[in-house]
């Protein structure tokens, strides 16, 4: 076959087992497969493909179609720029996350120290130390050793310095206040509410990194308590939130003796970021 016919082919497969991006996907998947660029796939489209590229091509269109994630397929995505390896043990880098970063980039300074609360892949903090064009250090904390192993993974490929360590939130950080920011990404669907998600994600994602609990502010409610032990005074928390959980977070926020307590907008007007200060009192 030639590279057009398998590429055709491959967008048909995946059209008829129900994929809404289907030719993209099939798209990423040949790029995956054979190294091809979109111009030399349009230079020569007459290149034939056969023996076991096409059996790999194939078999991950097989895979798409079973809801598989395509970056399960091609163990990479793209945020803030970077090329991120990732795998079933961590949450899919999203762009809405990307708010979060930029966001948080904009209060950074010389000589900050950063505190990414349920790092996962260590996208957040990672692409804040590669970024940023302040001097800054960083460390990541999950519960999760597999996801520290992809984080770990992810720093060595950017030549990122970073600490990671693993526990229950804030129980491996050493004590003391000693981050002027805190971010997080943490999980915030509530229980009921997963079974009604994506295949990809309900299936495929790491359930503790969906996980909220009842509400879906189980570990907003915890972030913000136990984060005043480990801020500067002056330090910022951010936090990434789900639909419709602006008021309520920014409640706890209020409640535990943040400041400046404010929302951020996604590029869709969505509430996707809530940040405040802790005042040292």
């Amino acid at each position: 076959m030639t590279i057009q016919e398998i590429y055709r082919e491959g967008t048909k497969r995946l059209e008829e087992a129900g994929i809404a991006d289907a030719a993209l996907d099939a798209w990423y998947l040949l790029e995956h497969v054979t190294g091809i660029s979109r111009a030399s796939y349009y230079g020569h489209p007459e290149r034939e493909i056969g023996g076991e590229e096409k059996e790999r091509y194939f078999f991950g269109i097989a895979q798409r179609g079973k809801r598989i994630p395509l970056q399960h397929l091609t163990k990479e995505q793209e945020f803030m720029g970077l090329s991120f390896y990732v795998n079933e043990h961590v949450l899919i880098p999203r762009q809405d996350t990307e708010i979060l970063v930029e966001t948080a980039m904009k209060q950074l300074e010389p000589g900050m120290r950063i505190l990414d609360m349920c790092t996962g892949s260590g996208c957040i903090l990672l692409s804040l130390l590669r970024l940023c064009r302040a001097e800054v250090t960083g460390t990541g904390a999950d519960i999760s050793g597999e996801a520290l192993a992809v984080a770990r993974e992810n720093a060595a490929r950017l030549g990122v310095e970073a600490e990671f360590v693993e526990g229950d939130l804030f129980s491996p950080v050493a004590p003391g206040r000693c981050y002027d920011m805190i971010v997080s990404n943490p999980p915030y669907i509530p229980t009921a509410e997963i079974e009604g998600l994506q295949d990809e994600v309900r299936l495929h994602d790491p359930y503790i990194a969906l996980d909220g609990r009842k509400d879906g502010l189980f570990f907003y409610r915890r972030i913000v308590r136990e984060g005043l032990l480990y801020l500067k005074k002056g330090g910022r928390l951010l936090f990434e939130i789900g639909c419709g959980q602006a008021a309520a977070v920014s409640g706890l926020m209020e409640a535990a003796g943040y400041e400046e307590v404010r929302v951020k907008k996604d590029l869709a007007g969505l509430d996707r970021v809530v940040m405040g200060m802790y005042n040292g009192e």
